[in-house]
């Protein structure tokens, strides 16, 4: 039987792990051809491997990508029509925890580069996917990864909060634009969602403050985002554009109140720095 996405061609970013690499699972499962960009080589090899074990291997492509810098966003969305012969959907989905810490001590090269790695990915995954969406002339669908951070505060640290709060509007403003071409744009806001970045590894720790926080009483989990993205993506949304789409169990409607409850934000008040979560880069931090 044919998939909701049999002949489609699929980027999703940040693909090697986490949401990424569950929606990945989804998108072949459903049919599509997918190329998967992220930094992490290692974590890109090791589910292109996996993939080719199942039997995906004809249809599914890995390419290192720092989805801050044009050059290497270009590059796979044109593996993507090299490979496959056009594209039809891109999930703008890799990100990293960013900057944390006291306002007063936040460094700014930090912040720039969590806006980097945040919205500027976003708006390079947009321009490239939307100018072969256009010349294709058969419309599409882009898919970006805000959060439930940057719809409020109390649900995660400055610069990521606002970053997120950036794609949300990206996202609207986009659609707009794009719409006379039929390619739709939207955001999906997840809440708190088991993966590595999420519980950094201390998950006995943060299944304890979901269970208190968060109203359904489930953790969220990559396949939860995965079938969001995969709605997007498909046929039964193509009247849905420019919306934020929230994934969280309700948290979100409950009052978030996260930061100094999940292990690794408990002490952001006492240090500064960096996280880059499955980036394969090592975290920076300094005491205050």
């Amino acid at each position: 039987m044919s998939g909701t996405l049999e002949s489609k061609v699929a980027i999703v970013t940040g693909g090697a792990s986490g949401m990424g690499l569950a929606t990945v699972q989804r998108f072949l499962d459903e049919g599509a051809s997918v190329v998967i960009g992220d930094l992490n080589a290692d974590n890109g090899r090791n589910a292109l491997e996996t993939f080719t074990a199942a039997g995906h291997g004809d249809r599914v492509r890995f390419t290192t990508t720092d989805v801050s810098v044009e050059d290497d966003v270009a590059a796979m969305t044109e593996l993507a029509v090299d490979a496959f012969g056009r594209l039809d959907i891109v999930f703008n989905n890799a990100g990293i925890g960013g900057a944390f810490g006291p306002v007063t001590e936040l460094d700014v090269d930090d912040w720039d580069t969590t806006f980097h790695i945040l919205v500027r990915s976003v708006f390079l995954g947009i321009k490239h996917a939307a100018r072969i969406m256009i010349d294709q002339g058969e419309g599409g669908s882009i898919i970006n990864t805000g959060s439930i951070a940057g719809m409020g505060g109390g649900a995660g640290p400055q610069a990521y909060s606002a970053a997120k709060a950036a794609v949300v509007n990206l996202s609207k403003t986009t659609a707009v634009e794009l719409a006379a071409h039929n390619i739709r744009v939207n955001a999906i806001c997840p809440g708190v969602i088991f993966t590595p970045l999420m519980h950094s590894g201390n998950e006995e720790q943060a299944e304890e403050v979901i269970a208190d926080i968060q109203p359904l009483g489930k953790r969220g989990e990559g396949s939860d985002i995965a079938g969001m993205a995969l709605f997007l993506a498909g046929d039964d949304s193509k009247f849905v554009t420019g919306q934020e789409h929230i994934v969280d169990g309700g948290l979100l409607a409950n009052g978030p109140r996260l930061i100094g409850r999940l292990h690794n934000s408990r002490n952001l008040h006492r240090m500064s720095g960096m996280a880059f979560g499955t980036s394969g880069q090592t975290a920076t931090f300094r005491r205050l």
